[in-house]
């Protein structure tokens, strides 16, 4: 009795999902049809605004374009698609610019991703929903969108060129104006004493770069001081003692050279120590009587 049940059961669920599924096609059925009469009904059919069919450039009235040959496009294309060559002019102020010279599209291998336009940063380029690509030979595909010839340089106005020509005087005398800072300043060098500067000396040196008076004062003063230290030297080695001095001594003098008061300090010591040597000598001379 249930196996009979189960039967019944599940041919009524089936019949039921018969009639669902003939739902769909019985009202497909009784619809009307409509035929597209393509290519006759080119001019007035509709195709989504959405749909990606073929890279172009954005013209304006003028025939002008926005790109910058910046190459974000050709640099994110997955594939290759995208080839930007450029160009450098001259402008009308001496500079350099670059320029877009031929742009080429690869219909062929374009995925229609859309990354190019995404990244473009002046909207320079667009996808249109021309779908009629179809060509006979593969050649055809690549397209250069840059069809329309380049436009000249516009030219400056009066109000432009007085301008430039008010930064370029600006710019020339600010040359000469540091050309003879540096002259001021290598002549100022050229009077440097011939003393030898420590850092200190460097750094009030440096500091007074800009003040050829200041500079003037502390090199006279560098000047009198290195003076006033060999006029102390020279007074040090009048006044040594005439002791003989062995090669340690010698050197030790020479390396205090710079240093009168350390020099001074040495001869000291020398005398002293001659001093109780000629003392120790004569008390073994009495001894020794």
């Amino acid at each position: 009795m249930g196996s009979v049940k189960d039967y019944f059961s599940s041919l009524g669920k089936g019949i039921s999902s018969l009639v669902k599924g003939l739902e769909v096609t019985g009202k497909e059925f009784v619809t009307p049809k409509i035929t597209e009469r393509y290519p006759e009904n080119r001019d007035h059919m509709n195709v989504s605004q959405r749909f990606r069919a073929c890279l172009e450039f954005v013209y304006d009235e003028e025939g002008n374009h926005k790109c910058i040959a910046c190459g974000s496009c050709e640099r994110m294309c997955p594939n290759g698609t995208i080839a930007v060559e450029t160009k450098m002019v001259d402008t009308w102020d001496g500079k350099k610019k670059k320029k877009l010279d031929r742009y080429f599209y690869d219909l062929g291998s374009c995925t229609f991703c859309q990354l190019c336009v995404q990244v473009c940063p002046t909207h320079a380029i667009r996808f249109n929903n021309d779908f009629e690509q179809a060509v006979f030979e593969r050649s055809k595909l690549l397209k250069q969108l840059n069809y329309l010839p380049e436009k000249p340089e516009p030219q400056p106005t009066p109000e432009q060129i007085a301008k430039f020509e008010a930064e370029k005087q600006a710019k020339i005398e600010a040359a000469k104006a540091a050309a003879a800072a540096k002259k001021a300043a290598e002549a100022a060098a050229g009077a440097e004493p011939a003393v030898e500067l420590d850092e200190k000396a460097r750094k009030a040196l440096e500091a007074a770069a800009d003040d050829p008076e200041k500079q003037a004062k502390i090199r006279a003063a560098l000047e009198k001081a290195a003076k006033l230290k060999a006029e102390r030297a020279a007074k040090a080695a009048s006044e040594a003692p005439a002791v003989e001095l062995d090669e340690k001594a010698k050197k030790a003098l020479e390396a205090a050279a710079g240093d009168p008061e350390k020099q001074a300090k040495i001869r000291a010591a020398l005398e002293k120590a001659a001093k109780l040597k000629a003392e120790r000598a004569a008390k073994a001379a009495g001894e020794a009587k």
